[in-house]
């Protein structure tokens, strides 16, 4: 089996609350040697820090407000995520970033929780994990505003070619989960041959985005991130193999693991 390394997961969701020990076991048997669990709120990141304790060197927690999530979280929340971060298990920050699509949390106050974020990286020499939702454009002008850019990742990547070039020259690495896989996504495929390979990892960010041929079918886990691993080898036309090895160890640098 091909190692792979599900670098977006939330393992920490309710979709899993009965079955996590399962859901672990079937991506161990399907040749996952590691899964990034991205936390959303304050709960989830506090869940994702206990899922790395209970399953140490495999799941490995990601704290952070998401976007969304901002608006509804309380006076203090950060503050608590800050602390987080220090826990052992954490490995990024995250996920962050801004959504254009949902109203649920007006941008200025998305663009202040994704500054915290970004100091916080920092801060905490850890990388970033960005959410990118119809807001490519204002994600990359905030971005070119910092002094300095932690490591980061646009996860679920569904930018054009001149959007991916800016992310690629800010140092950023490209994320690209199931909606790669979907039949009408060709110009998205097109764009994921042309990321060099040292830059590219995979995801699932389950329970949501499963992958052809399981398209709609829910939740989505970990153990099917090789149907997005193999879409990518087809398109960039290398072995399974490699692509396998590259995006894993790109994802054990991008986490700072041994």
């Amino acid at each position: 089996m091909n190692p792979l390394f599900d670098t977006h997961a939330h393992l920490n969701s309710k979709d899993f609350n009965d079955n996590v020990a399962e859901v672990v076991e079937r991506a161990r048997q399907s040749g996952v040697v590691g899964i990034g669990v991205i936390g959303i709120d304050l709960a989830t990141s506090k869940r994702a820090v206990e899922l790395a304790a209970q399953f140490p060197d495999f799941l490995h927690a990601v704290v952070g407000i998401q976007p969304n999530s901002v608006a509804e979280s309380n006076e203090g929340d950060f503050a608590e995520i800050e602390k987080l971060a220090t826990a052992p298990g954490v490995r990024g920050i995250g996920e962050t970033g801004l959504d254009c699509y949902w109203d649920d949390t007006p941008i200025e106050q998305q663009q202040a929780a994704f500054d915290q974020h970004i100091d916080l990286a920092n801060r905490s020499n850890l990388p970033m994990v960005i959410h990118m939702r119809e807001s490519g454009e204002l994600i990359a002008e905030q971005l070119a505003r910092q002094e300095k850019l932690p490591a980061a990742v646009m996860h679920s990547f569904t930018g054009d070619w001149e959007l991916t070039e800016r992310f690629l020259d800010m140092g950023l690495m490209i994320s690209f989960a199931g909606m790669v896989t979907f039949k009408k996504s060709d110009e998205l495929r097109e764009v994921a041959k042309r990321v060099p390979e040292d830059r590219l990892l995979i995801e699932t960010d389950s329970p949501y985005l499963s992958p052809e041929p399981m398209r709609g079918k829910r939740p989505n886990e970990p153990a099917r991130v090789e149907h997005i691993l193999r879409c990518l080898a087809d398109a960039r036309n290398v072995p399974t193999a490699q692509l396998a090895a590259a995006t894993t160890e790109n994802a054990r640098r991008f986490f700072k693991l041994a």
